[in-house]
């Protein structure tokens, strides 16, 4: 089966057509500024990345234009719609409703949508990208795969914040992590490489991207994770603060004369290890050769980062009562082998020590601790697109 695999947001839609059986990619691209003027990268198997400008009004305009790319006579993976059997969809939030993913439904779009107010930003754009296939396809299954399900495992003293519990009632207030997919396709490969059930093994997953957090899988279950009611919650990123203390809020309103907008950019796009950097780069190449070059303001924000994920994983082994694997992945996570340094070097008293050799590959499968590590650490690539294709097979 050939399973088209959308990632849909406000502006943009990412896609991949993978074989459900070989589990190559076939085709995959991007389509950028929908509703402004609109563009499409498409790259075939084997095939050069093209990109063209095209009109895209809406994102079903976007789909079509996939659409078409895919079924080109030139270009094309495949010779018609027929050949795409499921399509599998992104979906930020499924809140307390959904601990699995679903064959979406007319019951489901009405479930998500009641989702919206907790991820107001993503949620919406999510469904314009479902009832744009729906609309075009017709005919095919589809499956919505969520960020939030994996997590619906922990416990409630992982998820219940210390506020008045009417607020969980009334409106369901708590921690539900991000990164789902990703979580739940790491742990599952570090259980294949460590060769140990993934049902036996305490497992920490650092998924270390410009968005970052990380997960306590015990015995194949989200036990915590560091994102929250939203993605702001947790480690330092990219352009987000993470945790802070909330008295700052009021602090820096007052000084700044800032309304609740003007504090939630502030958290979300001029904080993080940008703002740290004194607005360097949210890139850790820059903040590396920044370090390196002397930039006190990139040195700092690097070791806040590292020193931040390196207290997570020492709170989820503690939450665990141990921990068997660690496994490094996205962005940051794949190919910094500088932070993947930083934080194991706090790590020692788990009996971890390092290869350093093995830690300086980027981007590919590799067992970065030594023999004698009592707790192996791995560098595992996410394809949560991949992810997507397999719970969409599993369930159409």
């Amino acid at each position: 089966m050939n399973v088209l695999v959308i990632n849909c947001g406000s502006s943009s839609l990412k896609f991949q057509l993978i074989n459900s059986e070989s589990e190559k990619v076939l085709a995959k691209g991007l389509c950028e500024r929908i509703g402004i003027d609109g563009s499409l990268t498409y790259q075939p198997e084997g095939g050069e990345k093209v990109k063209s400008d095209k009109a895209m009004p809406t994102h079903t305009e976007a789909i079509q234009f996939v659409i078409d790319a895919l079924t080109d006579e030139m270009t094309g993976v495949v010779k018609s719609l027929n050949e795409i059997g499921a399509v599998g969809h992104r979906v930020v939030h499924g809140g307390e409703k959904f601990a699995n993913s679903v064959v979406i439904t007319d019951e489901v779009i009405k479930a998500i949508e009641e989702c919206n107010d907790l991820a107001p930003l993503h949620n919406p754009a999510n469904l314009i990208g479902i009832r744009a296939c729906q609309k075009l396809m017709p005919g095919t299954p589809m499956v919505a795969v969520f960020d939030t399900a994996f997590h619906q495992t922990m416990p409630e003293k992982a998820y219940m914040y210390g506020l008045p519990y009417e607020y969980y009632e009334k409106y369901k207030v708590r921690r539900y992590g991000f990164h789902g997919t990703s979580h739940s396709f790491v742990s599952k490969r570090a259980a294949e490489l460590a060769g140990k059930p993934y049902e036996s093994l305490k497992t920490i997953v650092c998924h270390l991207g410009n968005g970052a957090s990380i997960c306590a899988v015990e015995n194949g279950k989200s036990v915590d994770t560091s994102m929250g009611l939203t993605p702001l919650e947790g480690l330092v990123m990219g352009t987000r603060s993470g945790d802070i203390d909330p008295a700052i809020l009021e602090f820096i309103a007052k000084k700044e004369d800032l309304d609740i907008a003007g504090l939630m950019n502030m958290l979300n796009k001029k904080s993080g290890v940008y703002g740290l950097s004194n607005y360097l780069s949210s890139d850790f190449r820059d903040l590396s050769a920044g370090a390196e070059s002397g930039n006190k303001p990139a040195e700092i924000a690097l070791d806040v980062f590292c020193y931040r994920v390196a207290k997570y994983v020492g709170a989820y082994a503690a939450a665990m009562n141990g921990v068997d694997v660690i496994a490094f992945t996205a962005g940051i996570g794949e190919n910094s082998d500088i932070v993947r340094e930083k934080v194991i070097d706090c790590l020692g008293y788990l009996g971890i020590t390092l290869d350093k050799e093995a830690n300086s590959k980027r981007g590919e499968e590799v067992l970065i601790s030594t023999p004698e590590s009592k707790v192996q650490v791995f560098i595992i690539p996410t394809n949560e697109e991949l992810a997507i294709a397999r719970e969409t097979v599993a369930l159409v």
